[in-house]
């Protein structure tokens, strides 16, 4: 199936999307119950969304503090050169484990990272490692999360259907 746009999506779609966005594990006997559908028809639908491109993913989100890893790093960098081979060779590069997130963005710099580490120490050398002997790296600026006010993966959207 091809990916699906928003004028694919009924009013059925979108109520099922606002259901799993809040708590994927929400049974689909209760999502069909909250949108008036049968079980098998919710199924039948969250496949297609699925399938379509819509839904990329279901996680779990787990508390950084927990994992061990309480210090949350907003690393914004510049590129030197910006050709789409030194491009691509940093979006690789920056895909390692202690990135949570990573954005191609416009303005002074050219990535935004989300960055979760145990400790200054650790974010150091991943400093070093990803920054200071990347030479395709012009610059970077750190900032450091005092306090995670809201954090969250959902995207709202709206629709007049």
């Amino acid at each position: 199936m091809g990916t699906l746009g928003p004028s694919d999506l009924d009013s059925f779609d979108v109520a099922i999307l606002a259901i799993l966005e809040r708590n994927n594990t929400t049974p689909l006997r209760v999502i069909g119950e909250k949108v008036n559908l049968s079980t098998a028809a919710v199924q039948r639908r969250i496949r297609r969304l699925e399938e379509g491109g819509v839904i990329k993913g279901n996680v779990a989100i787990i508390d950084p503090e927990w994992a061990g890893r309480p210090i949350t790093i907003i690393a914004e960098v510049h590129m030197d050169r910006t050709d789409i081979s030194e491009l691509n060779a940093l979006k690789t590069a920056f895909s390692v484990p202690e990135v949570q997130q990573c954005y191609y963005v416009t303005g002074d710099a050219d990535f935004i990272l989300i960055v979760n580490v145990a400790t200054m120490s650790e974010y150091e050398d991943f400093a070093r490692r990803m920054f200071y002997e990347n030479k395709n790296v012009k610059w970077f600026r750190t900032i450091v999360v005092m306090n995670r006010v809201k954090v969250g993966l959902t995207a709202p959207f709206s629709r007049s259907s």
